[in-house]
């Protein structure tokens, strides 16, 4: 007897047919059992899900890496007694003039003058903001603060 020639004891089982019209058999084309197989299911679409896991940087705008508070360039009252004459205005762009100060991305920047050193000279600070121990150093010595 050879390989071809052996016949089987049993039959092959045929697959269990639902008889219940069309082509799709049990389920009908609507999947497995579930929310997506009952009528009127609403998902949520995934690509919305995605989105709301991304994190939001809220209130920044494209600047978030950038301090929020407004940039001064600090001078200090010895360096300003020593660059300038009695009498003198002290401003921003007085100050530019002399080198004290640079310009910030063109634009003339912000001052703030502080009270460190001595000023024996009267000084006309205008346009600039000035801490309260330069202010009285500076009134005392016969300058005005505005």
């Amino acid at each position: 007897m050879q390989i071809h020639q052996v016949k089987r004891l049993h039959k092959n089982k045929s697959k269990k047919i639902v008889g219940r019209g069309g082509k799709r058999g049990t389920t009908s084309g609507k999947g497995t059992k579930g929310q997506k197989a009952r009528s009127g299911r609403k998902l949520r679409p995934e690509l919305r899900d995605l989105i709301k896991k991304i994190p939001k940087l809220r209130g920044r705008g494209r600047n978030s890496n950038l301090p929020i508070g407004a940039k001064f360039q600090v001078v200090n009252l010895g360096l300003l007694s020593l660059v300038y004459n009695d009498g003198e205005k002290v401003n921003p762009a007085s100050l530019l003039k002399k080198g004290i100060i640079k310009k910030v991305s063109g634009k003339t920047p912000k001052v703030k003058i502080l009270g460190a050193g001595d000023v024996a000279k009267k000084l006309k600070v205008d346009n600039c903001l000035v801490s309260d121990s330069a202010r009285e150093f500076i009134t005392k010595a016969g300058g005005s603060v505005e």
